[in-house]
């Protein structure tokens, strides 16, 4: 090699190191700066829809780095938007909310929350998921990039979405304007966090993401009666309990084998005392596709079956099934997953860029797909490393989310998310909204 390309070379070199060196300084600042942020959002969560402590919270830290807040976007929803010339618009979108869950992680900033769900019933709340790292995630990164304008150009567009856990938030927004009130995106952008992967590592799914989601309610009408006397009576819980049996040979019996399908009765409310048989019993049930096709087969064997089963017990009347909740399934644009995987690498380390596979959770960030936006949605390592090899050499596996022993291991996992939103945000914001629109596979 000739002397002068070794000299290009070594500049290059002292530019990329001094760059990665005054950007890895930043995300350690902004990971100090949000970290007590962190504790504050878990010791404080609320439910989906009453978030509203948390959006300003959010709306607060924003404003303070000149973003232009709105809130009550989608009731509780808020949208920030920092314009830095012209160019394309990137969205980062984090939730809001939290679960009915009573925590045990021992954690001493672990909640103690308690609130009334939409029921009436008081419940404790837990951020169980990692919306709280997410969210904190994001203000760093916002903070970063308020800093660090001379890197990029275009709008930056932050949403803090609601209602997240149950499916709602993102059409909520969407119906408010979100799309039309504020700089629509040519790009959107959402991470999540998980103990299935080691903290300091993410995971890109190319093509479907996740799962379609549909949440049921079914309810079973039998004819009450004395205990002790069921031949005067037509048991709604016996009928739930066939019928909870049954739904379960869909996946097996009616699914041709190696295609997902997921049937699962979350609770069963029926009755108010051992010696009384009741009128009716509720089911609640989830069930999750990734084809189209096979989510209405599914769908239509659970009417089917719950049909028959109470006309063979004699009910006096057919089951109801409202369907009250749905979500699609997340796709993540192809050619975007491959445009971010070298940035991603250049941060992180292609060590720490694996590739990941559809996962069987749901969520609601399809639904801004939906509106023809190109998404990425990408897994974030959550799970302290050295746990993470112990659980992995014994065969046991680490809390889930939803678990009330959740607790993703904030350092370095926080310290990843933050590189990670700010090496993918600088990356889309460093082009032509044109060039983006055209990382589609759509016709």
């Amino acid at each position: 090699m000739k002397p002068i390309q070794l000299l290009v070379i070594g500049a290059i070199c002292a530019v990329v190191w001094a760059q990665n060196s005054s950007i890895s300084k930043q995300i350690e600042a902004a990971y100090a700066d949000v970290i007590p942020l962190y504790k504050e959002i878990h010791q404080n969560p609320e439910l989906s829809g009453h978030e509203t402590q948390t959006a300003a919270k959010l709306a607060g830290r924003l404003r303070a780095l000149g973003y232009q807040v709105s809130e009550h976007v989608g009731r509780t929803g808020i949208v920030a938007v920092l314009r830095n010339g012209e160019g394309p618009t990137a969205m980062l979108r984090t939730e809001l909310d939290a679960l009915p869950v009573e925590e045990r992680t021992g954690l001493d900033y672990a909640s103690k929350a308690r609130a009334r769900d939409e029921a009436g019933n008081d419940v404790a709340v837990m951020h169980a998921c990692g919306h709280d790292l997410h969210m904190a995630a994001m203000i760093g990164t916002a903070e970063i990039l308020a800093h660090r304008q001379s890197t990029w150009h275009g709008t930056l567009l932050l949403v803090g979405q609601p209602a997240e856990e149950t499916i709602s938030g993102a059409r909520w927004m969407v119906e408010d304007g979100l799309f039309t009130r504020f700089p629509r995106p040519d790009v959107a952008v959402a991470l999540h966090v998980s103990n299935e992967m080691p903290a300091g590592k993410i995971g890109i799914v190319s093509g479907i993401y996740d799962t379609n989601a549909d949440s049921l309610r079914i309810t079973i009408y039998g004819k009450g009666g004395h205990g002790s006397a069921p031949q005067t009576a037509i048991d709604p819980i016996v009928i739930a309990a066939r019928t909870i049996l049954a739904l379960q040979t869909i996946a097996s019996r009616e699914i041709k084998p190696g295609e997902m399908a997921v049937v699962t009765v979350g609770y069963i409310h029926a009755g108010t005392k051992n010696n009384i048989i009741p009128d009716q019993a509720e089911l609640g049930l989830t069930v999750r596709s990734f084809q189209p096709a096979i989510r209405k087969q599914v769908l239509a064997a659970i009417g089917r079956i719950t049909k028959a089963e109470a006309e063979a017990a004699g009910a006096p009347k057919q089951p109801t099934i409202d369907h009250y909740e749905s979500t699609d399934a997340v796709y993540n644009e192809p050619m975007l997953a491959d445009r971010l995987r070298p940035p991603l690498q250049a941060a992180l380390g292609k060590d720490n860029v694996m590739n990941a596979e559809p996962g069987t959770a749901s969520e609601d960030f399809s639904v801004f797909v939906e509106q023809g936006v190109p998404g990425f949605y990408f897994d974030l390592g959550g799970a302290d490393p050295q746990r993470f090899a112990q659980a992995k050499a014994s065969g046991n596996r680490l809390p889930s989310n939803h678990s009330s022993t959740f607790a993703p291991d904030a350092d370095p996992a926080l310290h990843t998310a933050i590189a990670a939103e700010v090496a993918v945000l600088s990356n889309l914001l460093n082009g032509s909204s044109a060039e983006l629109r055209k990382l589609t596979s759509a016709p």
